[in-house]
């Protein structure tokens, strides 16, 4: 499965001019600062481990990534460029950047982030935690570490909040920030407005949900080893049958992509959710394996409400749609790390397996799947 660069758009017309990049840390839209984690890392002209290595990055050096494939990350550092395991890299926040730079510590930066940003509100009050599990991090952002976790009906209080995170104290002093959209605020002294919940009644009846068919444009995914299937379009064909069935069952959609010309970069594609405060974010695409292996696969990030998406989704994929499924599996991809919906992304089928690329090209298998995954959303909020 590969990953996607360019810009549609449809995107730009929901979301206006692009956000303003970080001059150290994004050199283009999506892209951001990494470090190196390994005694000497290959660089190599394809995101597979059997490609050729054309080069090799010491530990602890920084390096703009531009793109992810599958696991694969494609990097530029100095002269050198091409791809690398994204595992031996950590992103660099642009807090840490900016006070290497300038001597201020992070935890001052974060603190006083109020007194600069018109979306911040530092009055305190009482919030009870909705998702059966919500990570706590060190900073308002999904790259943030882990510093803990609540579960539901955990007590906290609201310290700050800031562009849809919030800082808060739990009931034993500990302090950290959680994704706002999993909290419901008590009583507050403060004329700002509640925090946002998700909220799972009633069904599908006027939900927005984003769909996003992988790739597209220049960037055809994966080329089926039998038939030359493009994933791309399989992608848009099945995605285009999973909006009439979530239409049909009473739901919003709208899509990252309608047209085969159409490439959104990652960041678009989440950044779309975002701004349509959607409810729900599935992506669809179709996979590849070395190995002789068959089936379908439905990945979540958070443990929290995109796993319960994900399950929901799978659920109803394993009830029999042509092709097994190979169940739930933790995906580290930019369109689900970096989402605050909940966000799940379904693999419908291996093009390197004969017989899948047989079933999966036939439009009675892209209904059966559209029509399991709309159900399973369906199943997710009720």
């Amino acid at each position: 499965m590969n990953k996607m660069i360019g810009v549609t758009l449809l995107t730009a017309c929901l979301l206006g001019i692009a956000a303003p990049q970080s001059a150290e840390a994004k050199t283009a839209a999506g892209s951001y600062t990494a470090q190196v984690y390994a005694s000497s890392l290959n660089v190599r002209d394809e995101p597979a481990k059997n490609a050729t290595v054309v080069g090799s990055i010491k530990n602890g050096a920084r390096v703009t990534v531009t793109d992810e494939q599958h696991g694969w990350l494609e990097v530029k550092a100095g002269s050198t460029s091409g791809w690398v395991a994204g595992y031996y890299l950590k992103k660099v926040n642009r807090n840490s950047l900016q006070s290497s730079a300038s001597g201020t510590s992070i935890a001052s930066k974060t603190n006083t982030a109020s007194s600069s940003s018109a979306n911040t509100s530092s009055r305190t009050s009482k919030a009870s935690v909705t998702a059966d599990s919500l990570r706590i991090r060190s900073g308002p952002g999904t790259h943030y570490k882990v510093l803990g976790s609540l579960k539901a009906k955990d007590t906290v209080t609201l310290l700050l909040h800031q562009n849809g995170w919030a800082r808060i104290r739990t009931v034993s002093g500990e302090t950290g920030w959680v994704a706002e959209q999993y909290i419901r605020s008590g009583s507050t002294s403060s004329s700002t407005s509640s925090i946002s919940t998700v909220q799972h009644k009633g069904g599908l009846r006027g939900k927005l949900i984003v769909i996003d068919p992988g790739h597209g444009g220049s960037d055809p995914g994966m080329l089926g080893t039998t038939y030359n299937t493009m994933e791309k379009d399989l992608n848009l064909h099945t995605a285009l049958y999973v909006r009439d069935a979530l239409v049909a069952k009473g739901a919003r959609v709208e899509m990252t992509r309608t047209r085969d010309d159409q490439k959104p970069t990652l960041a678009r594609r989440v950044q779309m959710s975002q701004a349509l405060r959607a409810d729900a974010f599935v992506s669809v695409h179709y996979n590849s394996s070395p190995k002789n292996v068959s089936g379908t696969l439905t990945f979540f990030y958070s443990e929290a409400d995109d796993l319960k998406l994900a399950r929901a989704i799978e659920t109803r994929l394993g009830q029999g749609i042509g092709l097994k499924s190979n169940g739930l599996s933790f995906g580290d991809y930019h369109i689900l790390r970096e989402n605050r919906i909940p966000a799940t992304l379904v693999e419908l089928g291996f093009l390197t397996n004969p017989t899948d690329e047989s079933i999966v090209r036939k439009a009675s298998y892209q209904k059966k799947a559209a029509k399991a995954i709309a159900e399973g959303v369906a199943d997710y909020f009720k």
